[in-house]
């Protein structure tokens, strides 16, 4: 069930997103609706291709139109509908509002610029009457804050003279310098070594934590998941087919496509070195292919003659867990016979 509206910071309603393209309507978003709270991480997974990157995308008004079209829902934000507004009124929203990490650090900074310009661009934008010592002193507070150390010196630095960590903490620094309500991460951990990996997601929980900030964290690995996310939603081909608080997706994932992202994680015990590692059948259809019906059915082995011909609606399945299957129970189905689901206990 969603939250109470009192608590509610982000609610996103039946969000559809089209692309107009040669090929046909590519129906990368087809209503999505999910609720954020207050100091809340939410987790949004899927592979490659399912829309989360869209709906992220979609949620900040960065999407070119045409050809991307926002052909129906809703985008309610501390109760102002951001679909609604004019680009100006939304440019006033993004960074001091909501604002957005980007999935990779090294194009999401100008190379041109240094880093103290950078950020200090950010908050330029929402304070233009700023004086120049506030700015100064503002940015520097900003790269503090994230852990860069000498940050005088960094300021000067351009982009290609930082590691890939500490250009990610630059990006971050970029959208917390306004203070907003709800951060944004589209795979804020892509491309980096795991120390790293973990040292950006303490700092995440960190940051968090002092500001009580809401977190829409975009990813496809279930690893930062069960460190980051208090729920999570699980994506397919546009839709969401599972959402439930985290532990659940361990311990009863009911979605026979969460079963396969479960099994196809390497197995932290060493055990896949006496098995082959898991896989799903099958790609995600092309969004120009989606029909009305269960989206996974040609990759599932709980596939029926219901799931080709009509779509499954979200059920509750108690608990706050919701899932999208003809063929699932409360108590979940093992879809993948060959070998029990790995189950794991997480914080």
């Amino acid at each position: 069930m969603e939250p109470h509206a009192s608590e509610t910071l982000l609610d996103v309603h039946n969000l559809r997103t089209y692309f107009h393209t040669d090929a046909g309507v590519a129906r990368a978003v087809d209503g999505v609706s999910f609720a954020i709270r207050r100091g809340e991480c939410l987790a949004l997974v899927g592979e490659s291709g399912c829309g989360k990157s869209v709906t992220s995308l979609t949620i900040m008004r960065l999407l070119q139109t045409p050809p991307a079209r926002v052909a129906g829902g809703e985008v309610v934000f501390k109760g102002c509908d951001l679909l609604r507004l004019s680009e100006e009124e939304m440019c006033a929203v993004r960074g001091s509002g909501v604002a957005m990490i980007f999935q990779e650090p090294q194009s999401a900074l100008n190379p041109v610029f240094t880093v103290g310009e950078q950020v200090a661009e950010a908050y330029l934008v929402h304070n233009p009457k700023a004086r120049a010592q506030e700015v100064r002193e503002r940015t520097l507070e900003a790269l503090r804050q994230v852990g860069i150390p000498d940050p005088e010196r960094r300021t000067l630095d351009h982009p290609h003279q930082l590691s890939g960590g500490m250009k990610q903490r630059v990006c971050i620094a970029m959208a917390l310098i306004c203070g907003p309500d709800l951060i944004i991460a589209d795979e804020p951990t892509t491309a980096l070594d795991v120390t790293i990996q973990a040292q950006i997601l303490e700092l995440l929980r960190k940051l968090q934590a002092e500001r009580r900030l809401s977190v829409l964290l975009v990813t496809h690995d279930l690893g930062v998941v069960a460190e980051m996310a208090e729920r999570t939603c699980v994506m397919y081909a546009g839709k969401i087919v599972e959402q439930c608080p985290t532990a659940e997706i361990y311990t009863r994932p009911l979605h026979p496509y969460t079963q396969g992202l479960l099994r196809a994680r390497p197995r932290s015990d060493g055990a896949e070195r006496e098995r082959r590692l898991s896989v799903i059948p099958g790609i995600v259809p092309a969004a120009t292919e989606f029909r009305d019906n269960c989206r996974f059915h040609a990759r599932c082995p709980l596939c029926t003659a219901q799931c080709i011909e009509k779509e499954p609606e979200l059920k509750e399945y108690g608990g706050a867990h919701l899932a999208a299957c003809w063929n699932t129970r409360a108590e979940g189905i093992d879809a993948w016979q060959d070998e029990p689901i790995p189950r794991e206990q997480h914080a």
